[in-house]
């Protein structure tokens, strides 16, 4: 009896030996079995006792674990693979754009949510303000989920397209950068004017997110926005731009983005010539070669250094008169974990950082098959709710009801 089990098993183990198919397929199942329990944790919130206390109850989503998607190894593979494979859902805009001081125009779209149950008085629904990234505008596939979710919830939306960006012309020889707010500050100021009864809500993506940082930082308690919610934000622009001119983060990502900034002004040559060196400009080959001879110009800084200085939202945080949620990655090649600004965090009881293991740059890929709403989407959903829909005791958890004493600050687990 023993003979023949002991036959048995090396019968069966020679035929599955035999099968380097079969060895591959046990041994990558087992990989990512591994990999996915191992990845799978909660992420950091670095807030006020009072903020945690809200989001818990509220935003449960930042308490959970994140299981990122368990054959995207690291975040530059989560970046490319989101950037490949992102579901697109179907969004119908109403464009309007609106004129500037300088004589420039700026393009909005708006998805006006005329059929919401939940505010079916437009003077009074809320608008959620949606801002891309660098190269991005209104047909980026996290602006049109977080559009799908905001709807759901009755509200409003505008995305503003940076100039040049949205498909409208340039009619001046200004752009944009992550530190010049001003068209920002004139965005906000249209949208209240229209609905001066509807709460606003800022949602910056990457370079948005700085610039809606860094608008939130100089207006203070001016700044026209109950609350606000940032994704994949490079907190300090100079050691972002070293990050990215690392061999293969340029190689993968710079080289791209590069690219896209000069096609933008090659589509304006006729009015960034009057201003700039178009040639030189187009012989850029990095972001920062692009900054260089392009954006400090522009906006009259002596330096790019200078530039990125100013343009980093790090240092804003203090001056901050909002409740603001902010969500990154520490394996985000656009924005090195070292570059978080973990220690002002603690110290400000309006602001939470909350981070995640993995995730990479605007991905945060969970599931088998990442197509549609991501760990990123299910953040901005329950916040922006939870914000709009709790609004005096958000405020008053951040403690902006009134003067109170400074309060103890934690880091923990989510």
């Amino acid at each position: 009896m023993l003979l023949s089990l002991l036959d048995l098993w090396t019968a069966y183990w020679e035929f599955v030996a035999s099968r380097a198919d079969t060895v591959l397929v046990c041994s990558l199942t087992a990989a990512l079995c591994y990999l996915w329990g191992r990845k799978s944790q909660r992420p950091i919130l670095v807030c006020s006792k009072a903020f945690h206390g809200f989001l818990q109850q509220h935003c449960p989503v930042v308490m959970e674990s994140f299981s990122p998607t368990p054959w995207c190894w690291g975040g530059r593979l989560q970046t490319v693979v989101s950037y490949f494979i992102k579901s697109r859902p179907s969004v119908t805009y109403r464009n309007a754009r609106i004129r500037t001081a300088d004589g420039g125009q700026i393009s909005l779209d708006w998805v006006d949510n005329h059929t919401s149950a939940a505010y079916p008085e437009s003077s009074t629904r809320p608008t959620v303000l949606l801002l891309p990234g660098l190269t991005g505008n209104s047909q980026q596939p996290y602006v049109l989920h977080a559009i799908k979710q905001a709807m759901s919830h009755g509200y409003r939306c505008v995305v503003f397209n940076n100039r040049g960006f949205g498909g409208e012309e340039l009619l001046t020889p200004k752009t944009f950068c992550a530190a010049n707010t001003s068209d920002l500050e004139q965005v906000v100021l249209h949208v209240k004017t229209l609905y001066p009864q509807a709460p606003i809500f800022g949602a910056g993506v990457s370079m948005g997110g700085m610039l809606l940082l860094n608008y939130l930082g100089r207006k203070g308690s001016e700044s026209g926005i109950v609350a606000g919610l940032t994704v994949s934000v490079p907190w300090d622009a100079l050691k972002s731009n070293a990050s990215m001119e690392e061999h293969l983060n340029w190689l993968l990502f710079n080289k791209r983005l590069t690219h896209e900034l000069c096609n933008a002004v090659l589509r304006h040559r006729e009015i960034l010539e009057k201003v700039v060196d178009i040639e030189n400009v187009l012989q850029a080959r990095t972001i920062r070669e692009f900054d260089e001879r392009f954006t400090t110009l522009l906006f009259g800084y002596k330096t790019c250094s200078e530039y990125y200085y100013d343009a980093s939202p790090d240092k804003k945080l203090p001056y901050i008169a909002v409740p603001i949620l902010c969500l990154n990655a520490a394996d985000d090649p656009f924005s090195p974990q070292h570059a978080f600004p973990v220690a002002i965090a603690q110290e400000l009881p309006n602001v939470a950082l909350l981070v995640t293991s993995h995730g990479g740059h605007i991905a945060f890929l969970e599931g088998w098959f990442p197509r549609g709403e991501t760990y990123m989407e299910r953040v901005f959903n329950q916040f922006i709710h939870a914000a709009l829909e709790h609004p005096q005791d958000i405020r008053k958890a951040c403690g902006l009801e009134q003067e109170q004493e400074p309060e103890q600050t934690c880091l923990v687990s989510a």
